[in-house]
């Protein structure tokens, strides 16, 4: 694959690993450090993604803010659509909203798993966007059903709405459903590469953004950190995965990226990581302006 001619973002991931309380020094760290993209998460049973995508975008004025991803599973279709469509009115173009099917297993938690989790999201992806383009919409599908459902306030223009996976068939049905696609966390080269000929096949080879978390780490014991890392995320350690050094070296790896198609690269700070703050202004003012 050619390089894509989109410009790439760089972005920093707000690991509910952390307690909600962090939330607001670290996404104005990562404005004021240059950062394009701030994304936290909907982990069973951690932090709700809307209430924290709400503050860090009231606490800041210019970086975008992504959900990835509301799992489809735990809400109904209709509440989705309203407070993705309030965040987009309260903060026009500033949004990134992500849907998927959710980790099974929280999903049986909690009584939500489907027997079809593809149909689900498919009803669930399809009717959102109908709802945020301020249609009314009466459907009744195998898990969604709405009759004469409209918005009283959609949003002007919605804001875009990528779709999660990360099999074949999820990534596929991403690439024909979403306006962009978040992939997995701790994946190889190879598995970028052959995930984004997924989603792009899928679109007829026609590309559209594509969003890919990375462990990155810098300073001493970078690489030992990134590796201790990684199995936590189901994968080996001696895999490749993730990216360690300085500005260079990890502004280096992030383009090898983009050339395989990625457009967004949120950088997942580890846990043991010693300074935050400064990891963010390494990545804000070192290595983006690299890119």
């Amino acid at each position: 694959m050619s390089r894509t001619a989109t410009p790439l973002s760089l972005g920093l991931a707000f690991v509910p690993d952390l307690p909600p309380e962090r939330l607001r020094a670290l996404v104005t760290t990562a404005e004021l450090a240059g950062l394009d993209e701030f994304w936290v998460w909907e982990d069973c049973f951690k932090e709700s993604g809307i209430a924290t995508a709400a503050a860090a975008l009231a606490w800041t004025d210019r970086i975008a803010v992504g959900i990835g991803l509301l799992p489809v599973p735990l809400r109904n279709v209709a509440l989705t659509a309203m407070e993705i469509a309030t965040l987009e009115r309260l903060f026009p173009g500033r949004l990134r909203a992500g849907v998927g099917h959710g980790v099974q297993d929280w999903m049986q938690q909690v009584g939500a798993r489907a027997a079809s989790p593809m149909t689900l999201l498919e009803e669930h992806a399809r009717a959102l966007r109908a709802l945020l383009a301020g249609e009314r919409v009466t459907t009744a599908g195998r898990y969604v059903t709405l009759n004469d459902v409209a918005l009283d306030w959609p949003p002007s223009t919605p804001p875009p709405l990528l779709v999660g996976g990360t099999g074949p068939k999820s990534l596929a049905l991403a690439g024909r459903l979403g306006d962009g696609t978040l992939l997995a966390t701790a994946m190889t080269e190879e598995d970028v590469r052959s995930s984004c000929e997924t989603v792009f096949a899928a679109r007829d080879g026609v590309r559209h953004p594509v969003v890919v978390t990375v462990i990155v780490a810098t300073g001493p014991g970078a690489r030992e950190r990134v590796d201790r890392e990684v199995p936590r995320w189901g994968r080996r350690a001696d895999e490749g995965i993730g990216l360690a050094g300085d500005a260079e070296e990890i502004a280096a790896g992030l383009q090898r990226l983009a050339e395989l198609g990625i457009t967004s690269v949120v950088a997942q700070p580890t846990r043991d990581e010693p300074d935050l703050d400064g990891l963010v202004h390494l990545l804000g003012r070192e290595v983006r302006p690299l890119l």
